[in-house]
């Protein structure tokens, strides 16, 4: 009588995910506080915002995060909070004795999956990394985030997957807190050795 009932696009875990991600920013990812805000979303915007955000890249980066945990007695301890949707990293470093390179590092991130991913990253490649280089891609990063700049390059370059997070700025927060953390980090370490951190130029 009244014919076949259209069928439903496929929503799975994923999907929803990323959609709380994308759609309900004061969550941080972690839960959906929102779900009203998957019905308000037109279809066509959320899964275009999806595919730019969270492609498999990203979420295999935010699934793999080496050095989770704690060091035992770092030279550098800081932990940075988004106060946009209450993401947070911490990050644990030890330096080698010139206080030039990182010889050691763990975290512990609670963050949506930008911010996870850039702290796989970060993980990934830091150790051995000079001190400069970290702050670099930090630098790289904000600005490829906030004023279209080139993506950054050297050890960090996977930081260019989070490229298109450039066109969402509740995001940016989360996605910097991890390169945030580590270069507090490098400055508290430097500090309690009374060394000063070199600047560019």
């Amino acid at each position: 009588m009244f014919g076949p009932r259209p069928e439903r696009p496929v929503f799975n875990a994923r999907h929803a995910f990323a959609a709380c991600l994308a759609f309900a920013p004061e969550s941080g990812g972690i839960f959906c506080h929102r779900a009203s805000a998957l019905r308000r979303a037109p279809a066509k915007a959320m899964f275009q915002a999806m595919s730019e955000l969270y492609h498999n890249r990203v979420l295999e980066l935010a699934a793999d995060i080496q050095h989770v945990g704690d060091l035992t007695d770092p030279d550098g301890s800081v932990l940075k909070v988004s106060r946009v949707c209450g993401s947070t990293v911490k990050v644990d470093l030890k330096l080698d004795e010139a206080g030039a390179r990182i010889m050691a590092i763990a975290v512990d991130p609670k963050a949506c999956a930008l911010g996870q991913a850039a702290t796989s990253i970060l993980t990934e490649h830091a150790i051995g990394a000079t001190t400069e280089e970290v702050i670099a891609a930090r630098d790289a990063l904000k600005d490829m985030l906030k004023d279209n700049g080139p993506p950054p390059e050297g050890r960090f370059w996977e930081l260019r997957h989070l490229e298109p997070v450039a066109d969402y700025p509740p995001r940016h927060t989360s996605t910097l807190l991890a390169f945030e953390a580590a270069v507090a980090a490098i400055e508290e370490a430097l500090a309690s050795r009374g060394l000063a951190r070199k600047t560019a130029g």
